[in-house]
């Protein structure tokens, strides 16, 4: 086997079982970034030892096992923490032949990392980072180019989440009552930053960041196996695989923008547009035996009409501006009225839009390109071709994207022409 191969697959095995294992060493010392250290020290290992070795026949274990020597060894060159020696030597002792055979511990495992990640004292894009970090998996560098900075900007926001954490006692258990279903709105929260900062990039010369969406669907799809009588979560999954389907048809060939009433639904994934139905079926399930839905139901609901319909004019609007009025009352913000007015205007006119728009304060968004683009659209649709190119015109000002910039400066251009005809 060449060392190409066997590098794959440590990277594979890597990816898969790092959330595991991180989360693992976690819960036996108490400290997150000894768990990590280790983890990464069994990767080293795996990469030296596997190419003239041979894969182990159970990869998992064997970065487990390796993991957890490795912290033991971190422990006991730590005169400070003889007393966790003793135990963690003990544990040590422990055979680790199959983790098939450990799926509940580690499941809690890997949801108490969630958690830990996602502690009230850190930011959202710290949490974001973490998250993707010591649950994803990914490299500080990956991390980095997902959000646009440095990966020396990521990775000391990495080092001070982690110190963070200490300095605010966060404790690796799993919160209850009140507590746990507020973190977890926070977990949800985190993995849909994580998934839209992938399918609609913030800034940068991408459109879209197909390896962070992917990372939101896997981590939504972890969760959803973690807390499966959570309807919320299985209506975020819902949302991320439904919304994922498009990706590909996002862009056209040579790579510019396509908005979604022009792209080729043919191109839609239709696996996840099965997978997001199915999650948005159990989610419903389980809001009919009387568990709370939410947001995200709603949104995985209205991202389903899409989905259903074969083609662009087959959507039904009416039925996504219901969606929205409810999505409003539900969890009301100036980012579900803009989108409450795109609905309006395809079911009613875009005078019913535009009214919806209006009613909301001109900096509700603050610098965000998104209402004034929503106008721009609204107007053209109006006829009112000057106005539109001119609200264009302020979108495109707006964006710090390369590719939203030049979709805006396009829609504007055109829309001078149309003035003039």
């Amino acid at each position: 086997m060449s060392d190409a191969t066997t590098q794959d697959a440590v990277t594979t095995a890597w990816r898969r079982e790092a959330p595991q294992i991180v989360a693992a060493l976690t819960r036996m010392t108490r400290d997150l970034a000894l768990a990590e250290d280790a983890a990464q020290d069994a990767l080293v290992a795996a990469l030296e030892q596997w190419p003239s070795g041979g894969i182990p026949h159970n990869p998992a274990a064997w970065l487990m096992t390796t993991a957890k020597r490795r912290a033991v060894d971190a422990v006991r060159r730590a005169e400070a923490l003889r007393r966790k020696t003793a135990e963690l030597s003990a544990r040590e002792e422990e055979t680790v032949p199959d983790l098939d055979g450990h799926v509940d511990h580690i499941a809690d495992d890997v949801l108490r990392l969630m958690f830990l990640c996602c502690h009230p004292s850190l930011t959202p894009p710290s949490r974001a980072a973490l998250t993707l970090r010591m649950v994803g998996g990914l490299t500080t560098a990956e991390i980095a180019r997902g959000f646009v900075v440095s990966e020396s900007t990521m990775g000391q926001r990495i080092s001070r989440s982690k110190k963070s954490l200490v300095a605010a006692q966060a404790e690796f258990e799993l919160p209850t009552g009140r507590d746990r279903t507020e973190r977890l709105v926070d977990v949800m929260a985190v993995i849909y930053l994580i998934f839209n900062e992938g399918y609609s990039a913030t800034s940068g010369e991408d459109w879209s960041r197909p390896d962070l969406v992917a990372e939101g669907i896997r981590l939504a799809s972890m969760l959803a196996d973690l807390a499966p009588d959570e309807p919320e979560v299985h209506g975020l999954r819902a949302l991320l695989e439904l919304q994922g389907s498009r990706l590909a048809a996002r862009v056209d060939p040579t790579g510019e923008p396509v908005l979604m009433e022009d792209q080729d639904r043919q191109r839609w994934d239709q696996l996840r547009i099965r997978r997001g139905l199915a999650a948005l079926s159990r989610a419903e399930q389980l809001g009919a035996q009387g568990r709370p839905i939410g947001s995200y139901c709603l949104q995985a609901a209205i991202a389903a009409q899409h989905a259903r319909a074969r083609t662009s004019a087959a959507t039904d609007w009416p039925r996504i501006a219901g969606l929205y009025d409810l999505l409003a009352r539900a969890a009301p913000g100036p980012v579900v009225e803009v989108n409450r007015a795109v609905a309006h205007g395809r079911a009613h006119g875009p005078k019913a839009g535009l009214e919806i728009l209006d009613a909301l304060a001109a900096d509700a968004l603050g610098h965000s390109p998104l209402m004034a683009s929503v106008r721009g659209d609204l107007l053209e649709r109006d006829g009112r071709h000057e106005a539109a190119a001119q609200a264009f015109d302020e979108a495109a000002g707006r964006t710090r994207n390369a590719q939203e910039r030049t979709l805006l400066r396009r829609r504007a251009d055109f829309c001078w022409s149309a003035r003039l005809r």
